[in-house]
């Protein structure tokens, strides 16, 4: 697969709220089918998102599994209620493409973000341990609302990886 030329992006802080659950890669849906339970949350205390739902991949495991948090932007901090909890994404520079497709083709191009990177010489703000990489902030943001879009072939995605630095 070839990506799109990536962009280097500033961005701000961000507060959010999302569930976190440390999955296999097999049982995505788990955590994906709670994105709309995370949207009515918000809607019953009259909070609309402020961008797009988002997947960050906090930690990435060497037996195809990981930390993963399920999100939603919102337009201030606030407090987060059971397994719904509150954070903020960090401000600084991220490699970022955008990607139409199935969002089975992600695999492919996170492989290309990562060459292009590579190539570049930038180095992604993560470590590496045991348990696998923890990264600051691995984003892929959801563009298309499936209710507008069901059309999976046609999703609009954001990759959006921060950077070392």
């Amino acid at each position: 697969m070839s990506i799109d030329t990536p962009e280097i992006k500033e961005r701000g802080e961000q507060p959010y709220v999302a569930v976190k659950r440390w999955i296999s890669w097999t049982e995505f849906p788990v955590i994906a089918d709670r994105l709309p339970e995370i949207i009515g949350w918000l809607a019953a205390r009259g909070v609309r998102p402020a961008g797009a739902p988002f997947f960050r991949y906090v930690t990435i495991g060497g037996d195809q599994n990981g930390e993963v948090e399920a999100g939603v932007p919102v337009p201030a901090p606030m407090e987060g209620e059971g397994d719904i909890h509150s954070g903020v994404l960090p401000a600084g520079r991220y490699a970022s493409v955008a990607h139409v497709g199935h969002p089975d083709q992600l695999v492919a191009v996170t492989t290309d973000l990562l060459g292009w990177a590579a190539k570049e010489g930038l180095t992604w703000d993560m470590y590496e341990d045991d348990e696998g990489e923890h990264w600051a902030c691995r984003l892929e943001l959801y563009h298309s609302d499936p209710a507008v879009q069901p059309d999976m072939g046609k999703w609009e995605t954001e990759l959006a990886f921060k950077l070392a630095g």
